[in-house]
């Protein structure tokens, strides 16, 4: 039986996305938050330290990509409660070079909720600034949500 203050509908799909963000195994490497506060939005939180720089002195650019995919994807995702979707592209600009410390990743979907959905994400810096954009493809997959670890239905 479900508990009266349990979530039900769209929220208790954006809660399991959520779970299942957390539980990724690739996340231990880059310390982050997801929340999707409403359909086809999501925002995520990170932190990031020297261990996530390049030669150069500042973050390397699988960083952005990461922060941006997933931000674009779970926003995307929050409208298909049925089944995982994939990655088929990305395109990311580079706008100003990250350092160490708080950064937001903002999601949100921009067209399609057959099978191929659009969505794109923009990098915040701590001081409120735009570091990165990009815009991602994603295509429904035969993976169920709900038999996948961490996505609590």
């Amino acid at each position: 039986m479900t508990p009266p203050d349990a979530p039900s509908g769209a929220e208790a799909h954006f809660r399991s996305l959520e779970s299942l963000y957390a539980a990724a195994p690739i996340n231990a490497r880059f310390p982050s938050r997801l929340t999707i506060p409403a359909p086809g939005q999501s925002r995520i939180a990170f932190t990031l330290d020297e261990g996530h720089f390049h030669a150069a002195g500042a973050v390397h650019g699988t960083a952005y990509f990461k922060m941006l995919d997933d931000a674009a994807f779970y926003a995307a995702n929050s409208l298909v409660s049925d089944r995982f979707l994939l990655t088929t592209a990305f395109n990311l600009l580079f706008t100003r070079p990250l350092g160490p410390g708080p950064v937001v990743a903002e999601g949100r979907w921009v067209s399609g909720q057959r099978r191929v959905l659009i969505a794109e994400a923009r990098l915040i810096d701590a001081g409120g600034e735009e570091a990165a954009r990009g815009t991602g493809t994603f295509m429904r997959s035969r993976i169920a949500l709900a038999g996948l670890p961490g996505y609590r239905a």
